[in-house]
């Protein structure tokens, strides 16, 4: 190739660059998308997990949200307060007081206290065992089936399984929810951190059917709900359930308690 034809094509490709450079710069500036400032600091100052237990879809949802004014700005569980306070601070408000919550399972149904009506061999996950008999092998069909689907989803390492029923570890929990959105049977649910006590049993059988089916299950007679001085204990259901807001932690209804359905959080 003579020299004239290199040139040529040189010229020929330096300039469709310099077009196409010109095209695309030109096209940033007309479709530019105007960010809210305060939203690109909302979003540096959340802690980044993307867990999605605010609500929205990821850190940077929320952090759209809360610049909208369409979220309180302390939205995220993960961070609680304190991320809360300077998100606050971000955004010229109050922030508010936060309460931390933790994740709480209602059951104590371990391998020791519960019966089985079968042994089961198949997929380890409670999400499949709708569709075995009766729910799954054990005889209680309000309790842990143990097989871990909360353990799988918690981005936190804070819930494990001990003894055939999931436990929680209120120190490593943020209170995203996703172990309470993946329970199958609903035994899960967000509790203050706080709380004193609560009760560790979701059956809504009568007191034989559980007391046949495990030794740590409320069996609804009402003890607890007799000796509460404060009125935070009903029994809904043949189940009790406690009223963590006018609870005042005495601890009479762990005391009477039978079948110690009710523990210490």
């Amino acid at each position: 190739m003579s020299v004239a034809g290199v040139v040529t094509a040189t010229a020929i490709v330096g300039g469709v660059g310099l077009f196409i450079g010109l095209f695309l710069g030109l096209a940033a500036i007309k479709f530019k998308v105007d960010v809210d400032e305060r939203e690109e600091a909302v979003l540096n100052a959340l802690p980044g997990n993307n867990c999605g237990g605010c609500g929205y879809p990821g850190c940077s949802g929320l952090a759209a949200a809360i610049a909208k004014g369409e979220a309180p700005v302390n939205a995220c569980p993960v961070g609680g307060e304190p991320v809360g306070k300077v998100i606050a601070g971000i955004m010229g408000v109050e922030a508010g007081e936060t309460v931390r919550k933790v994740a709480f399972v209602k059951c104590q149904g371990s391998c020791e206290k519960t019966r089985a009506d079968y042994e089961y061999h198949g997929i380890e996950d409670c999400r499949m065992l709708g569709f075995v008999p009766n729910g799954g092998p054990k005889s209680c069909n309000y309790g842990c089936l143990g097989f871990g689907s909360c353990v799988t989803v918690c981005p936190f390492d804070a819930i494990h399984v001990v003894d055939g029923v999931a436990v929680v570890d209120k120190e490593a929990c943020k209170a995203c929810g996703k172990c309470v959105e993946v329970c199958p049977k609903h035994l899960i649910e967000l509790i203050p951190y706080d709380a004193k006590y609560a009760v560790a049993c979701s059956s809504k059988d009568k007191g034989p059917v559980v007391m046949k089916d495990c030794t740590a299950g409320c069996i609804g007679c009402q003890l607890c709900k007799k000796n509460c001085p404060a009125g935070a204990v009903e029994v809904s259901e043949f189940l009790a359930v406690i009223d963590q807001e006018k609870c005042s932690g005495c601890g009479a209804c762990v005391e009477k308690c039978p079948k110690k359905a009710i523990v210490k959080h």
